[in-house]
């Protein structure tokens, strides 16, 4: 089922540990993706995991839930600042879970389509071969 990806939207593709954010130019349906920025945990101040971690929690899932709490605020103050009407969100189950626990509803009615997927380590072109699918 093809998926309509309108022009101008803002697309992010993510794994637990990076980001991308991508822009639609395509026009009439078509996707055509540039790059406008690259995140990763490095880029944002730790302040501490998303909600309470359990015991069982590794320093990866640690580090996996605090970078999908930057991201969704990252997320929020591109929206509150008209950085996007439209969102794309690309992401393995795990993060794709992460970003939904702390997403603000502002950003979340945003969303107009969702893989869930791991695709951070593919070709734009390959990405937005997905997008259409």
């Amino acid at each position: 089922m093809a998926h309509n990806i309108p022009n101008k939207a803002l697309v992010l593709v993510a794994d637990g540990a990076k980001a991308i954010l991508f822009r639609n130019a395509g026009q009439g349906g078509e996707v055509t993706l540039r790059e406008e920025r690259r995140l990763g945990l490095s880029d944002f101040n730790n302040d501490g995991p998303s909600g309470s971690q359990g015991t069982e929690a590794s320093p990866g899932d640690t580090n996996e839930a605090t970078f999908g709490k930057k991201l969704a605020q990252t997320l929020q103050a591109m929206k509150a600042a008209n950085g996007y009407e439209d969102l794309v969100i690309v992401a393995d189950p795990q993060t794709l879970g992460e970003l939904r626990k702390v997403m603000h509803k502002m950003v979340e009615s945003s969303i107009v389509h969702t893989i869930a997927k791991d695709l951070t380590n593919h070709t734009t072109a390959e990405i937005a071969a997905a997008l259409v699918k």
